[in-house]
């Protein structure tokens, strides 16, 4: 039974268009059309959980399958928690809004080690156990989780998931929705339908295998494998195509995937080595589906995702073909992360557009010794010449990202860090410029399974001391701003990303504690202490005084070999290097004895060269079940054409009349701005720009509504560079605009008229009131108001001062409307440009001032906008 969410939407909750899954691109299908029901669950708050492109991908695919559905939920922000808790009513997925509960299967993305108790609290709020023993035998959904940490190091977890969906999902999720209408079909039970998705390749089922002592996971019965093999798939970029948020999110644009899998072997670097081999996408796929993506989704702004975008060789071309045939549109790319060492014109020219774009670079290290022990393949050349190239070309602000902590890290590689951002700041000095400056991270390596490195650790101590170091070198250094991620955290991430299914109590009990959206910087502390608290009352402190003492340091400062007699003499190297470990049975298709190799060529500071463009590493991965190395030849980079030039011409205007009711008086002023600019260029209309360095299409909304305020009476004024016809703009409005904004009116407004925004004089509403009184009352304290001369309010400024205003002066009509229902009152206010605005909760002030009782404002609807003649 669908949840009623007007009565979970009140005016206390913040954002409330997160929940409304109402958004373009999202999926209804009928509920009983569907065999195998999904909900494909982001443990994150809306802003980031939608924006995730593989959730878009995941959620696409299983749509388009025939007899699946698949719906989507998020992390509820605490004021909805607390609502869901307080009124007892269970977390449910956006386009049904079912419980969860209701559903046959439940995955959840899993990508950071501390995220699982996002998990737990989502499980909690849709009063689902948290367990799979708990679970079992009993009438619940599938629960299951994906995702890089998933695919890693699922033991810490393994007791809250029936099953995990190990690597890529494009191809294993289809193959598990096939499997789990098969068994549907043909009653199995639990146990027999979790039996039968152990033959779906990449599906781990922890209850089929146990923990050794050593915490090693070996099968508990033979007819399951005993390595889970990780799932690899090709990209398909018109898969990103899909859903288009009315709120803003993190990543507000299209994103599109250019290449899977990075082969430049960076040791400390876990998504490097868990999605190899190197896969390119076809780059005349990727400008295909770039161009129909923005055309279709209405966003002014894409990005191209990669491990490392700079290896996609074709990058420069795609990008300038793209920039080239959206050139009039107002369009900018931007890119995670680059290369710095292959930043050049080329690329330079293809960024940003008339909105600045962020450059970042991770050198990762300071010293050239450092950069070699972690293979990131980088000289001091190449990155000052990759620095120098984004100022000449107008950057004056770069972000860099660096690590401390690194396996052979001395002091003076430590320092080095400083060293090289003052030396980069000099050389990069151009007369007559503004001098260059760093937004710079320094986090702390955190040790990641299935690396070369995933055998040390550094004590939180040391981590301390250095970061005094580093913080004291870089004082010192003007145009440099600085952010050192919390040492804290990281030891817990390290203690939970390497750990066995003894930490599954830990989670648990964090969780408990109140641990949850620990990534955010306002939640650390709090986060912290449940994290300490939990591992204290799971008996494992003594494990976590292992990862904060520094567990195993495969190097000193002398740079010692693993052959080296000067040995800790609670460890045996050899033995460490080959016990067993908790992730062991996860076969990623990387040979264990190649990341020992390769640790042993860290220790000696040699670099292994790219396998995607020169010869083979020999690290296992190539073969029949994970393919090979996938390069695409670049094309010839097309001419240039230049960037973006605004067309401010004024040819014509229309006004547009239109409504705002339903689940759309949820949506911000803010948003809706956003909207109608998605809407134009969702319909190909030739919307005007206004100039300056930061152009924005000319629609000019004539009043912001009050949010989950409805309206019948709302203005917006747009002006475009050609004339057209007006029902020709009229139909290509109103094919793009939701239901829920009906459009009422369009006609076409001289150039030389004031905006609608500047011609307001009068608004009127029509107001839904309760209070303890009759009819005749109303129509006695309408009477009173209608006589007064003055009733005074007090308003404070923006500036802090009170002032007092007679609200009668800006009253102009007052009456009672006939409705059998709920009293209404309408009334004509003014509500003039420089503020002079009579608000409904003045009014309703004004009928407590005169009736002397407490009048309840119930709704507020905008009937018109009046304008001066």
């Amino acid at each position: 039974m669908a949840v009623t969410i007007e009565s979970l939407l009140t005016p206390e909750i913040e954002k409330p268009a997160r929940y409304l899954g109402n958004e373009l691109g999202s999926v209804h299908k009928p509920w009983d059309s569907a065999i195998v029901r999904w909900t494909l669950t982001y443990p994150e708050v809306y802003e980031v959980g939608a924006s995730n492109l593989g959730h878009i991908i995941l959620y696409n695919i299983l749509n388009a399958t025939p007899d699946q559905l698949c719906d989507r939920a998020y992390l509820p922000a605490p004021d909805l928690a607390k609502k869901l808790r307080d009124t007892k009513t269970a977390l449910f997925a956006l386009e049904s809004r079912r419980p969860l509960a209701d559903f046959d299967i439940l995955g959840f993305s899993l990508s950071y080690e501390l995220g699982a108790t996002n998990i737990l609290e989502m499980l909690d709020l849709a009063g689902i156990p948290l367990t799979w023993k708990e679970r079992d035998n009993r009438n619940f959904p599938l629960i299951f989780a994906g995702g890089q940490t998933a695919t890693s190091n699922p033991e810490p977890y393994a007791d809250f998931f029936d099953f995990m969906a190990l690597g890529d999902g494009e191809e294993v999720l289809p193959e598990i929705g096939a499997a789990i209408a098969k068994s549907k079909q043909a009653g199995f039970s639990r146990q027999e339908l979790l039996l039968e998705l152990t033959k779906v390749p990449g599906v781990y089922v922890p209850r089929f295998y146990d923990m050794a002592e050593d915490g090693s996971v070996h099968p508990n019965r033979p007819d399951v494998p005993s390595r889970i093999l990780r799932r690899v798939a090709t990209p398909i970029p018109e898969q990103s195509i899909g859903l288009v948020p009315y709120t803003e999110t993190v990543h507000d644009r299209l994103t599109v995937e250019i290449r899977r899998g990075c082969t430049r072997g960076c040791r400390f670097c876990q998504p490097g080595m868990l999605t190899r081999p190197a896969r390119d996408v076809e780059p005349e796929k990727v400008v295909n589906a770039i161009e129909k993506g923005m055309r279709e989704t209405g966003y002014n702004e894409f990005s191209l995702l990669s491990l490392s975008c700079s290896d996609y060789l074709s990058l420069p071309a795609v990008g300038m073909e793209i920039k080239n045939r959206l050139k009039d549109e107002n369009i900018s790319l931007s890119l995670p992360s680059q290369r710095v060492d292959r930043f050049d014109e080329n690329i330079a020219n293809i960024l940003g557009g008339t909105r600045p774009i962020n450059l970042t670079f991770a050198p990762e290290a300071g010293t050239q010794r450092m950069r070699d022990i972690i293979n990131k393949g980088l000289t001091n050349e190449e990155l000052l010449r990759g620095i120098k190239t984004a100022v000449e070309q107008g950057w004056d602000k770069v972000k860099l990202y660096f690590m401390i902590g690194l396996p052979g890290e001395t002091d003076l590689d430590v320092l080095g860090i400083a060293e090289t951002l003052g030396w980069l700041r000099r050389e990069c000095y151009i007369k007559g410029r503004k001098s260059l400056k760093f937004n710079v991270t320094i986090s702390n390596f955190t040790p990641k399974p299935h690396t070369p490195f995933q055998w040390h650790s550094v004590s939180t101590a040391e981590f301390i001391r250095k970061k005094e170091l580093l913080w004291t070198e870089l004082k010192a250094i003007k145009g440099i701003k600085v952010n050192f991620t919390d040492i804290r955290i990281s030891a817990m991430e390290d203690f939970v990303g390497r750990g066995d299914r003894r930490l599954a109590a830990v989670v648990r009990r964090a969780w408990e504690l109140g641990a949850g959206m620990d990534a955010w910087m306002e939640s650390l502390n709090r986060a912290y202490t449940a994290w300490e608290q939990a591992i204290a009352d799971s008996d494992l402190t003594w494990k976590y005084r292992q990862i904060e003492e520094g567990e195993w340091n495969v190097m000193d400062a002398q740079n010692a070999r693993l052959d080296s007699k000067r040995k800790r003499p609670q460890y045996s190297w050899d033995d460490r290097l080959n016990s067993r470990l908790p992730w062991d049975h996860i076969d990623t298709g990387i040979d264990k004895n190649w990341l020992k190799a390769d640790l042993q060529r860290a220790l000696e500071e040699t670099t292994v060269p790219d396998c995607a463009y020169e010869g083979c590493s020999s690290c296992g991965i190539c073969g029949d079940d994970f393919g090979h190395n996938v390069v695409f030849e670049p094309p010839a980079i097309p001419e240039f054409k230049g960037h973006f030039k605004p067309n401010s011409e004024r040819v014509q205007r229309f006004r547009v009349r239109f409504g705002k009711v339903g689940e759309m008086r949820l949506l911000s002023h803010l948003d809706l701005v956003r909207l109608f600019d998605r809407i134009l260029r969702r319909a190909a209309l030739p919307i005007s720009f206004t100039g300056g360095f930061h152009p924005g299409p000319r629609i000019s909304i004539a009043s912001a509504l009050s949010l989950g305020m409805t309206s019948s009476g709302e203005i917006v004024d747009f002006e475009l560079t050609k004339a057209i016809d007006l029902e020709e703009f009229r139909t290509k409005l109103m094919e793009k605009f939701p239901q829920e904004l009906p459009i009422y009116a369009v006609e076409e407004i001289d150039l030389k008229a004031l905006s609608a925004n500047r011609a307001l004089e009068k608004a009127e509403y029509l107001l839904e009131v309760s209070a303890d009184a009759s009819r005749e009352d109303w129509q006695n304290w309408i009477a009173a108001i209608a006589e007064s001369q003055e009733i005074l309010f007090q308003k404070k400024t923006k500036s802090g001062k009170i002032r007092q205003i007679n609200l009668r002066d800006r009253l102009f009509s007052l009456t009672l409307e006939n409705s059998s229902t709920v009293m209404q009152i309408r009334y004509i206010g003014s509500y003039l440009n420089d503020g002079t605005i009579l608000r409904p909760e003045q009014v309703i002030y004004m009928l407590e001032q005169v009736s002397g009782k407490e009048i309840e404002l119930l709704h507020a609807h905008r009937d018109r906008l009046l304008l001066a003649a």
